[in-house]
């Protein structure tokens, strides 16, 4: 029993490989696409910092809402604890938008 298993996962294996033949006729679809960049040119390519302080400032802001949600489904209950504290941390986060649009991490111009 086992070894007809084994024929047939080969059997299977080789009929996938004998169907799925690709044509590498054009150079385009064969070479890697590295994020629209040609990644044939020179390795040192000047990298924008502003690119890079923004996807930070994107990930750290995205954690940020990540972790608050959960906290809009404590508004039920009728402490006023909890909202204090969620209204406390979501004028943080306002304030560090306000900050970041005054220092002009947020521009690209």
């Amino acid at each position: 029993m086992n070894l007809i298993l084994i024929f047939l996962g080969m059997l299977i294996l080789c009929i996938n490989m004998i169907l799925s033949k690709k044509s590498f006729k054009l150079r385009g679809k064969v070479s890697t696409f590295e994020c629209g960049f040609d990644s044939l040119s020179l390795i040192r390519v000047p990298f924008s910092i502003q690119f890079y302080l923004i996807s930070i400032i994107f990930l750290v802001f995205d954690v940020e809402i990540t972790l608050i949600l959960p906290v809009v489904k404590l508004f039920k209950l009728k402490e006023l604890s909890f909202k204090f504290i969620f209204y406390f941390i979501l004028a943080i986060l306002l304030g560090g938008v306000y900050y970041e649009l005054k220092e002009g991490s947020l521009s690209w111009v």
